[in-house]
């Protein structure tokens, strides 16, 4: 007896299908992409008793048309062989629009099993299954599942196991479009099985019959089929003699027909249906006049959860990181590969670390995104942004893909193939670079709490926001030149708010946050590295430094001690020698008996000065030797690419340090932080010496972080992000354009906002 099966998960977006997905597989799942396309794929396994079952969850279409991306795919893994079962994933509310892809997954003869999600929310409808009739009706058995609900699949097992069982005995339905229509299928099918196609014999010819008669563009390319291409012209003909309509039309009339007439017999209606709760909160939240400013609230409150519950975590990640650092520092000897060992602790180390110590923020964000989403919200809040974002030329339906470019712009753009106006996706996919990526939130979460302690939310909200008005700003001049035309009508349906389950949301984060994760272990790991060489080499010195350092660090030490002569004299303590002195100096104690001949209170009047004094001369040595390494680091490549450059930024309050770590942020815009904290690191003169934060809050002004933020928010996205938008509009054009517009206007506004606020003289002191 067979005890590994190959299971596809198939059903439409919005069906529950992914909580099915997860609950049956946890964490056993594998996410990449299909090949040649940048559909995100998944696949999970999972164990009934004795039986391994890997499960293939598809991307989640309406129908098998082949129109856009995700619907060739899976018209491919369906049509692909040794599959032993198709769980289609129904959702109960709305059965006779999810019974639609049914229909056609039912032509392939493959047994399935139907799985009528959300049942909860049906009965609350009024909502009554004739099951038997309904199994009888797709020959395939039919379970009733609450995915959303702890033990809610259970029944799903249960009958997945029985399914399983009994493979060979599954019916098959016999599903009749009309007389006229089923004669030209068997005439095309007819056609098919003479072909005697070797390479889908395990598909039933009155499948490839339909797809050819609707003219499904997958089925039309496919060369074994091209010589029945008169055949079917020819009974597409005789169709539109006969009925004067196009057959793909006259097919999904059909479909529909039939599942009116099987939803008829098979679902009934309570007399009386109470108002559902949904619909009462959709009172309030969707509100024309309160809709927007709940919002606004909303995702105010998600940004001041992520920052308030990620703090802590980040402490921990930066003490790991700092005592990773001290360990490898203590066992790996200085004179034993020094470069090497440098390259890991100052490159490597600082460099991933100080990417990877922003990952709770992620976390929390992602997670906060995930409840919206799960809940239902989010189709409200498009809901509620639709009409805004109609004055700026755009449709609701783009306000998806531009709340996924909070989490990252190459899906997000992915996502704007469910707009079908080409020119209303062009110019969300043109736009979506503005909204503030994940890869961003590391440079927030570096500067904000460093430069704006006590407005940390406010100012990550306003960065947000102004990131929102840029886009839509945008959307708005380019809907006005180069891609005009009138708007399209956007119609939404609004699925009922469930409650989200804390596995669902745990696994969603985690998938998000992995490839964060992945790319801080490849992409992020290879820029440090090769960050850390450019940072380096070529080693060489001036030959003459601005300053004799070594004469002026010998300078204040001299004067460090005649410092503390002078003072130990100036309280004139009685019985005070000059070893004693001495010893206070390096803080050593005096013993009880030299106490006693000293005045306590002098004595700790002296100690705290000589400490004041000590710590003014540890300032004054360590801002001359960050000064001698900074112009060593000039010789280097980056330190001559940032040198060459740095009059053009000087205006926006870049020096050369911020704009080589803007260069360097073209490869993911999290390298940002990591070129900081290398070209920082390089600075420091000890084991305990500052972090990264208290060393910019002594070098930079609020008002240069801000605008570092808005010159990182505004510039050119990654170089992943420009070859997206290439490969999705097939323009190399339009990649550049997108490169050079943003850089141009990230400067003016960088610029404005700079030279405004210098001139108004807000944000322009050190905090430190």
């Amino acid at each position: 007896m067979k005890q590994t099966f190959r299971v596809l998960l198939a059903g439409n977006p919005n069906c529950g299908k992914t909580s099915i997905f997860n609950a049956l597989t946890g964490t056993r799942q594998h996410v990449g992409n299909y090949p040649g396309v940048t559909v995100e794929s998944k696949s999970g396994r999972f164990s009934i008793g004795e039986r391994e079952i890997e499960l293939i969850d598809l991307p989640g279409v309406y129908s098998l048309s082949s129109s856009s991306p995700e619907e060739e795919i899976v018209f491919k893994e369906v049509t692909a062989p040794r599959i032993d079962l198709i769980i289609n994933v129904i959702d109960s509310t709305i059965p006779q629009r999810s019974l639609y892809l049914t229909t056609q997954l039912a032509e392939l003869h493959i047994p399935m099993l139907l799985t009528f999600n959300m049942s909860d929310d049906a009965r609350k409808k009024g909502m009554k299954y004739n099951i038997p009739k309904l199994e009888k009706y797709f020959g395939s058995p039919i379970v009733q599942t609450v995915a959303s609900q702890y033990g809610g699949i259970q029944t799903l097992l249960n009958r997945l196991n029985e399914t399983l069982s009994s493979l060979e005995d599954h019916g098959v339905p016999m599903l009749s479009y009309g007389a006229d229509i089923d004669d030209a299928i068997n005439a095309v099918a007819e056609k098919i099985d003479s072909l005697n196609v070797e390479k889908f014999r395990h598909v039933p010819s009155r499948f490839f019959a339909i797809k050819l008669l609707e003219h499904d563009t997958a089925a039309m390319r496919i060369e074994e089929f091209k010589s029945a291409a008169p055949v079917v012209e020819e009974q597409i003909k005789h169709l539109w003699d006969k009925h004067a309509i196009n057959a793909d039309t006259f097919m999904a009339d059909r479909r529909y027909a039939m599942l009116a007439g099987a939803c008829r017999d098979t679902i009934s209606m309570t007399q009386e249906r109470r108002r559902e709760i949904s619909d009462k909160i959709d009172l309030v939240l969707t509100n024309r006049f309160l809709g927007l400013p709940i919002f606004l609230l909303i995702m105010y409150a998600a940004f001041w959860f992520t920052f308030t519950c990620s703090e802590p975590l980040m402490e921990w990640i930066e003490i790991l990181f700092g005592c990773l650092k001290e360990g490898i520092g203590a066992v790996w000897s200085p004179d034993k590969l020094p470069f090497f060992r440098s390259m890991v602790i100052d490159g490597i180390i600082s460099g991933v670390g100080g990417v990877i110590v922003f990952l709770p923020n992620i976390l929390f964000l992602f997670f906060a995104i995930a409840i919206l989403e799960d809940s239902g919200y989010m189709s409200r809040a498009a809901f509620i942004m639709d009409g805004i974002m109609r004055t700026f030329g755009l449709q609701g339906r783009s306000f998806v893909p531009l709340v996924l470019g909070f989490g990252c712009t190459v899906p997000a753009i992915m996502a704007t193939r469910t707009i079908e106006s080409d020119r209303d996706r062009a110019v969300t996919i043109m736009v979506l670079p503005l909204m503030s990526c994940s890869a961003r939130l590391p440079i927030y979460a570096l500067l904000i709490p460093a430069f704006f302690p006590k407005y940390q939310a406010p100012v990550m909200f306003l960065i947000y926001i102004v990131g929102i008005l840029a886009a839509l700003t945008a959307a708005r001049v380019m809907k006005s030149t180069l891609f005009k035309g009138d708007g399209e009508v956007y119609l939404m349906e609004l699925p009922p708010y469930r409650m989200p389950t804390l596995k669902s949301l745990c696994l969603h984060m985690w998938d998000r946050s992995k490839m964060y994760l992945h790319k801080a272990g490849t992409v992020i790991l290879a820029a440090s590295i090769l960050l850390y060489i450019c940072n380096t080499f070529p080693e060489k010195k001036p030959e003459q430094f601005r300053k004799d350092y070594a004469a002026e660090i010998a300078n204040l030490q001299k004067a460090n001690t005649l410092d503390a002569e002078k003072l130990a004299a100036a309280v004139r303590l009685p019985g005070l020698t000059t070893e004693q002195i001495t010893q206070i100096i390096e803080t050593k104690k005096l013993s009880a008996d030299q106490l006693k001949e000293i005045d306590r209170n002098k004595l700790s009047a002296l100690q705290q000065k000589l400490v004041q004094s000590a710590e003014k001369y540890n300032i004054a040595v360590a801002e001359l030797e960050n000064a001698r390494k900074a112009e060593l680091m000039e010789w280097t490549i980056s330190g001559r690419v940032g040198r060459f450059l740095e009059p053009f930024m000087r205006p926006i309050g870049f020096d050369w340090y911020v704009t080589t770590a803007t260069i360097a942020a073209l490869a993911a815009k999290e390298v940002f932080v990591s070129q900081l904290g290398i070209l920082y690191s390089q600075g420091e003169t000890d084991e305990n010496s500052q972090n990264l934060r208290n060393i910019l809050i002594k070098t930079y002004t609020p008002l240069q972080a801000f605008c570092m933020m808005l010159f990182c928010l505004l510039s050119i996205p990654c170089l992943a992000t420009l070859a997206i938008i290439r490969r999705e509009l097939n323009s190399w054009k339009m990649a550049i354009i997108e490169g050079v517009a943003m850089f141009s206007v990230a400067y003016i506004a960088a610029f404005i906002v700079y030279q405004a606020g210098t001139l108004l003289n807000i944000g322009t002191k050190l905090l430190s």
